[in-house]
């Protein structure tokens, strides 16, 4: 045998109106529930001799009518006979509504962890597909930048171990190699702490506007979007409606015309003494020349130039040293200007520059 289980509901009466409260749950065992049936067999036989008495007492008194007291007993009895009743329909019809409560919140229930399951699940699932999606495109990223960064190298070592005229033809050919060598060379650029190119803007807008300019290799013409000055922009193609393409060792430049020649980064190839010769032939008497270089390359401990050397064989070409910064820790600078009179005859022992290869990885 097992246990039964009772809701207890209180009903109260207020006038025509009647309220059914829950007040309660209990588990009964079998042995109470025997108990419970004897004590109600007992109340049961009390209540009917409750009547005998009641019906004693109104023989006895005579007070009332006959006719009234046969009514009144017929209320009682059907009184207590259909309250029950009553009590019972509406207990029963409220354990229904509520198992009817009960079932729709449990479907309820049921169909809303149902509905996160499956969203859990999708969501899971689209998640999956999109690192899916992101591991495979970050891969081809990847594969995508390591071609690059290899053809970037290979174009780099080109220009600086071939001649000027070769590397012109080279990009005349096909100018989008020139175009992927200047994102390489944007890209190594963007590690630096310090731009060279901001060196030289600074210098120019400490001087006067008026100054003419000639950006020897000036890629994509930066120099002469960031100064008021008149800027001949010259490189091996032309990336820029401004830029004049040529060999840097032959320009289209008059002689004597430029006051200030820019080199930043530019002294590229085995013959790179024949744009410093191109330089001086278009300046002005007193003209300045810039250069700004990769360290690496004058650093005379690894197999670079001693920048002496450099110097000495600048002023052979007819140029003396204002200054030069050798601190930074990326480049240096040489400020130099064009003296008057003839220049040199004799020939000039140029050092060789150490080309900036890049490692392959």
């Amino acid at each position: 045998m097992t246990s039964s289980v009772h809701q207890v509901y209180l009903l109260g009466s207020f006038g025509p109106f009647h309220l059914l409260v829950k007040v309660g749950v209990f588990y009964e065992s079998p042995g109470k529930k025997e108990m419970k049936r004897k004590l109600s067999e007992v109340v049961t036989l009390s209540s009917e001799e409750k009547k005998k008495k009641m019906k004693r007492k109104w023989g006895e008194n005579g007070a009332q009518d006959g006719s009234l007291r046969n009514s009144k007993q017929k209320k009682a009895v059907k009184h207590e006979h259909e309250r029950p009743g009553r009590e019972k329909q509406l207990i029963c019809s409220r354990e229904e509504s509520i198992k009817v409560g009960e079932n729709s919140s449990a479907k309820k229930k049921s169909s809303t962890l149902e509905a996160t399951v499956k969203g859990v699940l999708l969501s899971g699932n689209s998640s999956q597909k999109q690192a899916g999606i992101s591991k495979s495109s970050s891969f081809l990223d990847k594969m995508r930048a390591r071609l690059k960064g290899g053809q970037f190298r290979m174009l780099n070592e080109t220009l600086y171990t071939c001649r000027g005229e070769d590397a012109f033809k080279l990009f005349q050919k096909d100018s989008g190699a020139f175009q992927m060598y200047h994102t390489g060379y944007q890209e190594q650029m963007s590690h630096w702490p310090q731009q060279p190119v901001q060196v030289i803007v600074d210098w120019l807008k400490a001087h006067s506007p008026k100054l003419v300019v000639a950006d020897f290799g000036c890629g994509d013409a930066q120099l002469a979007k960031a100064v008021k000055n008149k800027v001949f922009s010259l490189d091996l193609v032309s990336c820029d409606d401004s830029v004049i393409a040529c060999n840097m060792a032959h320009t289209p430049l008059e002689t004597a015309s430029i006051d200030v020649a820019v080199f930043c980064l530019s002294l590229m190839g085995v013959d790179y003494s024949s744009f410093l010769k191109e330089a001086y032939r278009v300046l002005k008497i007193r003209g300045v020349l810039l250069i700004a270089e990769v360290k690496s390359r004058f650093d005379a401990a690894k197999g670079g130039a001693d920048s002496t050397d450099f110097v000495k064989a600048l002023k052979g070409l007819g140029f003396s040293l204002i200054s030069q910064d050798l601190n930074n820790k990326m480049f240096v600078m040489f400020y130099l200007q064009k003296q008057g009179g003839k220049s040199a005859t004799k020939a000039i022992n140029w050092p060789d520059l150490k080309p900036c290869i890049y490692k392959k990885r």
